[in-house]
């Protein structure tokens, strides 16, 4: 079969609910984007070979996306080991892209079956065997999906020929260099500890009373908006830190505090340091705060 000069990008599925396929699609550039590339196979888009091709494992790759949880051992496609396609073309590309929490730390499917069942190159935040191969052209796109313009940025800098810096976990800096806190709506209230009593209301912090996972989540979720609109937190729903390894946690919607005060530090807050902001702010009382809140909660 004749062939293109594009970079050649094959997305592979494994244990997967296909939530990151359907996420990307939503991209608002999707054609333009992928023109820049030859699609080998991928589940939901026309691609080059078909998926016996890829089983036969003959067909060219230079970007391999992971979308799902890794299991070496037990799940089969076409009568053959997802884990060895993966292994075959893994060895082939040039760079190894995981979309979405499950591929990249274990994700849902994990809590199945988390003795034999991973993320492909970290099992929550620990190494797997895979990562020493592997690493050198790894990178991890977490999220419970992703948000489609993240596949984009990584995509577009790899068809440009751009270094992408990475952090520990081998997530894009970019993306992930700062916490969903970041730029959220509602800071303002969060750092005068006002929080809202329910889900959806535009007003107050979802911190304290929601169990926000915001303060401890690295992602860009209130700076590349969903739909260019929206993200959980402008809606009045708390973020569930679905871009961080132990996703999914157990105990949402409540943080846990002793004496008032958070259990766990937002991410790069010192303790003294928290407790004495603390101290200061709740010895004032914001009236146009207290008046908004109260007209929402009427």
């Amino acid at each position: 079969m004749a062939s293109s000069t594009k970079p050649k990008l094959l997305w592979l599925q494994a244990i997967t609910c296909n939530g990151n396929t359907h996420s990307f699609l939503n991209h608002p550039d999707l054609f333009s984007l992928l023109s820049h590339f030859e699609i080998v196979h991928h589940p939901a888009l026309e691609g080059s070979y078909s998926m016996e091709d890829v089983i036969s494992r003959a067909v060219p790759c230079d970007i391999l996306i992971l979308e799902g949880s890794f299991r070496e051992e037990g799940f089969m496609k076409g009568g053959v080991e997802v884990s060895s396609l993966v292994h075959t073309y893994a060895q082939k590309a040039k760079t190894i892209i995981s979309a979405g929490t499950c591929a990249t730390f274990g994700g849902i499917f994990k809590q199945n079956d988390p003795k034999h069942i991973s993320g492909f190159c970290f099992d929550l935040e620990e190494k797997t065997s895979r990562y020493e191969t592997y690493a050198s052209k790894f990178i991890s796109l977490p999220g419970c999906p992703i948000h489609p313009r993240w596949m984009g940025y990584v995509l577009l800098m790899l068809a440009n020929g751009k270094k992408i810096a990475i952090d520990n976990l081998h997530r894009p800096v970019e993306l992930y260099g700062y916490t969903v806190h970041t730029g959220c709506t509602r800071n303002e209230y969060f750092e005068w500890k006002i929080d809202t009593k329910n889900f959806g209301l535009k007003e107050g912090c979802l911190f304290y009373e929601q169990g926000c996972q915001g303060p401890y989540t690295r992602g860009s979720c209130n700076k590349i908006l969903w739909n260019d609109v929206s993200s959980k937190t402008r809606a009045g729903i708390p973020c569930f830190g679905c871009t961080e390894p132990h996703f999914p946690q157990t105990a949402l919607f409540k943080t846990q505090t002793n004496m008032g005060i958070p259990a766990k530090m937002p991410l790069g807050v010192p303790r003294r340091a928290y407790l004495t902001l603390t101290g200061v702010v709740k010895s004032f009382k914001i009236k146009r705060f207290s008046e908004r809140l109260l007209e929402y909660d009427r």
